[in-house]
C-alpha cells in the first residue's frame, strides 16, 4: 500500500522569490559584467597591459557562470514529462558543479603564474592603469554581487553564480592594494602575492560548492537532516512498530525528498487508523524536518515474513 504526499507550491518552504525575478537579477549583473569586460579589453590593448587582458579573461569565466545559471534556471522550470519524472530540476546542480569545477582550474592557472612571478625578477606593470581598472571593477562587482544576493541564495545554482562574482571583487580589492604599493614602493611582485590570497578564496569557495553539489548527486541526505531523529520520530507514531527502507535525499535546492516503509498493527488497515497514521507521519516530516515530498508504503506487521530483502 504506497502513498505519496507533496503540499504542491503554495507550501511556505520557498523563499518568496519567483524563478522569473532571479532570472531578472542574473541577466541584469551579467549585462554589468559583460559591459565592464568589453571596456577592459579595450584599456588593455590601448595600454599595451597582458595584466588587464588575463583579468578581462576571468571575467568572462564569472559572465560564463551566470549565463550557465541562467540557462540551467530556465532548464530547471521545465514540467516533468515522460522519462523526465522530477522535469529538469537537477540541472541547476549540474550548474553549480561546473562553476566549482571552473573556480578550481581559474585557481590552479592564477597560482602557477603568480609562483612563476614570484620566482623570476620583477615585471614591469602599469601601476596607474591597473588601480584605475580595479577600482571600476570594485564598483562593478559590487552591483552584480548586489544584484545576486537579491535572488534566491538557497538556490546552489544562484550560489554558485554569486561565490564567482564575489571572489572576483575580493580579487578587485587585492588588485587596488597590489597596485598602491606599486606605485609607492615600485615592488610589482605585490600583484602576485594579491593573486595567491585570491587563490585561497576561490579555493575556499570551490569547495563549498563541490562539497553541497557531490552531495546531492551522490543522493545523500541533506546536512541538515537527522536520519535517527526521523526514525524516532516515525516510531513515535501511535500503531508504528518498525520503520526500514528509509532514504532521504535532495532532488534540487530546497526539495529534500523522502521514501520509508512503515510496518503498523494489522487491525490498522481495517478499523481505519491507516489514514490516520498516514496524515500524522506526513504532518511529522513537514513541521519537524521540513520534507513535504513524502512516500510512504504501510505494511501489516504480517508482511514481515514476505520481506526478503530489507534494507536499513
Amino acid at each position: 500500500m504506497s502513498h505519496d504526499h507533496d503540499h504542491g507550491s503554495s507550501h511556505g518552504h520557498d523563499h518568496g522569490i519567483s524563478e522569473n525575478a532571479d532570472g531578472r537579477y542574473l541577466a541584469s549583473a551579467l549585462g554589468l559584467l559583460v559591459a565592464y569586460m568589453v571596456g577592459e579589453v579595450v584599456v588593455a590593448f590601448v595600454s599595451h597591459s597582458l595584466a588587464l587582458l588575463s583579468d578581462a579573461g576571468h571575467m568572462l569565466t564569472d559572465a560564463g557562470a551566470i549565463g550557465v545559471a541562467i540557462w540551467a534556471m530556465r532548464l530547471a522550470a521545465r514540467p516533468a514529462r515522460g522519462a523526465w519524472t522530477f522535469g529538469w530540476k537537477r540541472a541547476e546542480i549540474l550548474s553549480a558543479l561546473a562553476n566549482g569545477v571552473s573556480m578550481l582550474v581559474i585557481a590552479a592557472v592564477v597560482a602557477v603564474e603568480a609562483i612563476r612571478r614570484l620566482a623570476t625578477t620583477n615585471t614591469a606593470v602599469n601601476g596607474t592603469a591597473v588601480l584605475a581598472t580595479a577600482l571600476v571593477g570594485v564598483v562593478v562587482n559590487i552591483a552584480a554581487a548586489w544584484l545576486l544576493a537579491r535572488a534566491n541564495r538557497s538556490s546552489l545554482n544562484v550560489e554558485g553564480a554569486y561565490q564567482h562574482i564575489l571572489t572576483d571583487l575580493y580579487g578587485f580589492i587585492g588588485t587596488i592594494i597590489a597596485a598602491a604599493v606599486i606605485l609607492t614602493t615600485g615592488w610589482a611582485k605585490a600583484d602576485a602575492v594579491a593573486s595567491l590570497v585570491v587563490v585561497a578564496l576561490m579555493l575556499k569557495a570551490s569547495w563549498g560548492l563541490l562539497r553541497d553539489s557531490g552531495r546531492v548527486l551522490l543522493e545523500a541526505a541533506p546536512a541538515h537532516i537527522d536520519m535517527d531523529a526521523i526514525r524516532e520520530h516515525l516510531l513515535a507514531v501511535d500503531h508504528v512498530t518498525d520503520v526500514h527502507d528509509l532514504h532521504v535525499w535532495t532532488v534540487t535546492s530546497d526539495l529534500p525528498s523522502l521514501s520509508a516503509h512503515l510496518v503498523i498493527q494489522d487491525g490498522c488497515f481495517n478499523d481505519g487508523h491507516a489514514a490516520e497514521i498516514l496524515a500524522q507521519v506526513h504532518q511529522c516530516l513537514d513541521g519537524h524536518f521540513e520534507v513535504d515530498h513524502s512516500t510512504f508504503q504501510l505494511e501489516p506487521e504480517s508482511h514481515g515474513e514476505h520481506e526478503h530483502t530489507v534494507h536499513a
